[in-house]
């Protein structure tokens, strides 16, 4: 099983359509869950410890979530970058592993809390690009749908 954790609801609507249908596309390949977390309110006048007093609320709201036995991927600006190949062969390893979940991670928008870096059996860069929490689902979702493409040798758009 596949799960997507992240802190906050989606809230435009192209957005949802967007990720419900490549959660869609993933079905026939392996059950998918999409869970979503309270984000915390962070206006802009916080000070950095109330950033992270934030971040640390959201990380203890999806590390609940977590088994131990689940497989972490998280999205991370510290993590490292993973091509779509790289992600269908990661995938791949952690099934052949026994593992029976991999959790992919997506903190709120101030990042993620360092008890989550801490579970985290992998960290996943998108991009040298910054994105919106929210469109990083739309985007993560895309590329499990792709890996999965890759692992069923099947065309998908290079």
């Amino acid at each position: 099983m596949i799960r997507i954790l992240s802190a906050g609801k989606v809230r435009d609507a192209w957005l949802r359509q967007g990720i419900q249908e490549y959660a869609k596309r993933i079905q026939p390949y392996e059950a998918i869950e999409l869970i979503e977390v309270k984000d915390e309110k962070a206006p802009e006048s916080n000070s950095d410890a109330e950033n992270e007093a934030v971040k640390d609320i959201e990380a203890e709201r999806i590390l609940k979530q977590i088994k131990d036995g689940d497989y972490v991927i998280l999205l991370d600006l510290a993590g490292r970058p993973i091509d779509s190949v790289s992600l269908s062969k990661k995938i791949a390893a952690v099934h052949t592993a026994g593992k029976n979940r991999i959790d992919f991670v997506i903190g709120g928008s101030l990042g993620v809390g360092r008890s989550l870096q801490k579970r985290a059996d992998t960290s996943w860069k998108l991009s040298d690009n910054t994105f919106p929490h929210q469109l990083c689902r739309l985007i993560v979702l895309e590329q499990i749908y792709r890996a999965f493409r890759i692992l069923n040798h099947e065309p998908y758009h290079k």
